[in-house]
């Protein structure tokens, strides 16, 4: 690992919010392909998840996520169960930035495409009695949506289409549905 990587790495859960900004976004970019140093802060990120600091905790979400295309030995099935959890942070922010971001897992393979799958259908059903329930259903379209393009995998439209069939406010079943009538 080079020097500037280690830096940045070190700066992400730092308090000086200057240096922990830039690190978030060099470490994010570099995470956008596989990389050779997951293993070396896949632990630290994981704590990182449940960290007092919600910036900790989002910027944990979103690199593990990222993570996930990086992870031969498929640790994040074990840890996929603390990353979805993020999603239901107490701060709002937080956790629709990670559920921004999760789809990434999806990329990983069949195995943890499945498992994200699940866990969102899970979020979908208990956040309906959420103060911002309709919100983070439309993210999940979105997160959905997103996996879709990049994989293609008509599963993942099937599904998200019979979630809308079952909504029962036609303003926010348009909303959905809207997601889905982009160009693919």
């Amino acid at each position: 690992m080079d020097k500037t990587l280690q830096t940045h790495l070190d700066n992400l859960w730092t308090t000086d919010r200057a240096a922990q900004n830039a690190a978030y976004a060099f470490v994010m970019q570099a995470a956008e392909r596989p990389v050779d140093w997951a293993y070396a802060i896949w632990d630290e990120v994981v704590v990182n998840l449940t960290h007092a600091d919600n910036h900790n905790r989002a910027i944990a979400g979103q690199l593990l996520s990222r993570l996930a295309i990086s992870d031969p030995d498929r640790r994040i099935l074990k840890d996929f169960k603390t990353l979805l959890n993020v999603t239901r942070d107490e701060r709002f922010v937080t956790a629709r930035h990670t559920m921004q971001s999760i789809w990434r897992v999806g990329l990983a393979g069949e195995e943890q495409r499945a498992l994200l799958l699940k866990g969102l259908k899970t979020r979908y059903d208990e956040c309906a009695k959420e103060k911002n329930g309709p919100l983070t259903r439309y993210d999940i379209h979105v997160t959905m949506r997103n996996l879709y393009n990049a994989v293609a995998d008509e599963k993942i439209m099937a599904s998200a289409l019979a979630w809308i069939e079952l909504e029962t406010d036609p303003k926010n079943r348009r909303k959905y549905a809207g997601v889905w009538k982009k160009k693919r």
